[in-house]
């Protein structure tokens, strides 16, 4: 089944690994991705996570920018809340201006981390309850029609930077619906809604000048490896790190220091419903097995686009991952 394939990067930092390293595996990420054609690659917002370096996600993507060519970049999503509407035009129009026609903004209204850390981003708990607002803020700066007397982004006035609603319940695929926007879903760690958000969002859609009709991103786990058994290797290193980056610091042990043993303890003593529900859609084994599964994703939710994620350990893992599943899903002919 034909469909318009992306990629989500979380820019993971590994054992042994630093920052550095993690952008040069995204580099090499995105430069694979536009070799077989994938439309896009989003990077995500978090805050104090040891094991994820895509905090600052606009400068990330100005810096994959840089070394490709032609796919679609973008954030996947900024958390708008954590920033001033203005200073995320302003951002996103200096990375319009810079790379033409190649950059999405996917805007998200949770935190991207704790409360301590919402605490040091200035972030109230009543913050969230302005997004509507703060969307429309902004939509206002990209497309030169500010809803602040006097104020517009510069650069970013006009620019028409394409704006995605992120989300993992009905509030965000509302929103998108009324705002006549394109609604990401994150299935790939938060799945329990995924039908019932995109009934509601395609049910309650209004066309708008972006978007005429109702188009849905459903992001989707994929494990891809030459054999199964490499994969189902994979997946246990995946929910390790799942266990350890949800639950290790109330033992006091950061992401990147609890060994395997430790990570299996956390799994044993009840990690491991929370962490296989987060990966309840997770495409495993061989391009054909993958290939199956993304097929009948897509017959089960029509979406228009997946948004696929490759969590595996290493950075060769990842860009195997992806070659295999390029190959499986995509038409090489025209890349």
């Amino acid at each position: 089944m034909a469909t318009r394939l992306s990629i989500l990067d979380l820019a993971p930092i590994g054992r042994g690994q630093s920052a550095s390293d993690s952008f040069a595996a995204s580099v090499a990420l995105a430069q694979q991705a536009e070799e077989l054609g994938y439309e896009r690659v989003w990077y995500a917002e978090h805050h104090n996570m040891p094991g994820i370096a895509s905090s600052a996600t606009s400068v990330l993507i100005a810096h994959i920018g840089a070394h490709t060519r032609r796919i679609r970049l973008g954030a996947g999503g900024v958390m708008l809340p954590n920033h001033a509407p203005l200073t995320i035009a302003e951002q996103f129009g200096t990375l319009a201006a810079m790379y033409p026609g190649r950059i999405d903004l996917g805007l998200g209204r949770a935190p991207g981390s704790d409360q301590n850390t919402m605490y040091a981003l200035r972030r109230t708990h009543g913050s969230a309850e302005g997004f509507p607002q703060d969307v429309v803020e902004l939509r206002g700066y990209l497309e030169g029609q500010t809803v602040v007397p006097g104020v517009d982004a510069v650069p970013g006035k006009g620019s028409r930077v394409p704006l995605y609603i992120l989300g993992s319940s009905l509030f965000g695929a509302r929103l998108a619906a009324a705002l006549g926007l394109p609604y990401a879903f994150a299935s790939h760690f938060a799945p329990a809604a995924l039908d019932a958000a995109i009934a509601a969002y395609r049910s309650e859609f209004q066309s708008s000048d972006q978007l005429e009709r109702p188009y849905v991103i459903a992001g989707v786990n994929v494990i891809a490896a030459d054999a199964t058994s490499a994969a189902e290797r994979q997946l246990q290193d995946i929910r390790r790190r799942r266990a350890v980056s949800l639950y290790g610091r109330q033992i006091g042990v950061r992401d990147l220091d609890m060994s395997d043993e430790q990570a299996d303890q956390l799994l044993a003593a009840g990690a491991a419903a929370h962490v296989d529900e987060m990966l309840t859609y997770t495409a495993l084994g061989t391009p054909r097995q993958v290939q199956d599964y993304l097929d009948g994703f897509l017959r089960d939710t029509e979406a228009d686009e997946l948004m696929v994620t490759h969590q595996a350990p290493s950075i060769e893992d990842r860009l195997r991952s992806i070659v295999l599943v390029g190959e499986a899903m995509l038409d090489l002919s025209t890349t």
